[in-house]
């Protein structure tokens, strides 16, 4: 019986140390939506609902099912990222959940497995956005190159604040992360074009010709081409050598 009254109370530390480990677990796992850049899950709007229409077009269907024809009759759903994509651009620039379902079933997908990508890759986009979606990168490069200078003259030109579109439905703001074009930071993304190398006064200039309906011409702004020094060529700075320099004429390794 004595033993029996020892063990008590290390059952009852035992069973308060898993509770609390299991209220820890749960703080871990669950954060406050206010606390999130993005909700995971989908809430009904005006604009998004099961009754937003959306069905692929022709010209779509074959784009689509000239992408499945690169894998296996039976995994169809490896396309699932290119053909998010394409619902994506036919609708305006974002995936309501018709149009993911609709890929879903071009897919012969579940649908919880496509909102699962969908809701993975911050490329997607699951609520409307602008004609031009402006994507200013922050990281580290593009901050230490002068980002946020660039963020402010974004914002001061078109009235935004990160992740507003405007009432005109002509831009959305969106800062993010790293976009892949760190040697010619800092840098923008407008929809699928890529504009470098900038200083604020040239947000003033990108966004005067998108307003006034002139596409700007993308990559750097400051006269070098593509991702070349700064301080001019470093190599391949003289014609390329004939075919043959260098090796051996009577045939031996």
């Amino acid at each position: 019986q004595e033993e029996h009254r020892a063990q008590k109370p290390v059952c009852k530390m035992a069973l308060r140390g898993l509770l609390l480990s299991a209220r820890a677990a749960a703080r871990i796992h669950t954060s406050a939506v206010a606390r999130s850049e993005r909700i995971f899950v989908h809430r009904d709007s005006p604009a998004n609902n099961t009754n937003t229409p959306f069905q692929f077009s022709p010209d779509t269907l074959k784009k689509i099912e000239a992408i499945c024809a690169n894998y296996p009759a039976n995994f169809r759903a490896a396309a699932c990222i290119p053909v998010l994509d394409l619902a994506q651009r036919q609708n305006g620039g974002w995936l309501s959940l018709k149009a993911m379902n609709a890929v879903a079933e071009v897919l012969h997908m579940p649908k919880i497995r496509v909102y699962e990508v969908a809701t993975f890759y911050t490329m997607f986009n699951r609520e409307p956005t602008g004609k031009y979606h402006v994507q200013v990168c922050t990281t580290t490069p593009c901050m230490i190159q002068g980002a946020y200078d660039v963020m402010a003259a974004v914002k001061k030109n078109i009235g935004l604040e990160n992740g507003e579109t405007s009432k005109d439905g002509l831009f959305t703001l969106t800062e993010v992360e790293c976009l892949g074009a760190c040697v010619n930071a800092p840098m923008i993304q407008i929809n699928d074009e890529f504009y470098e190398d900038l200083v604020p006064k040239d947000i003033d200039e990108i966004i005067g010709d998108l307003k006034a309906g002139r596409t700007p011409v993308p990559g750097p702004r400051n006269g070098r081409k593509a991702a070349e020094p700064q301080t001019g060529l470093t190599s391949l700075t003289a014609p390329p050598l004939g075919p043959g320099v260098g090796l051996r004429t009577d045939g031996e390794l």
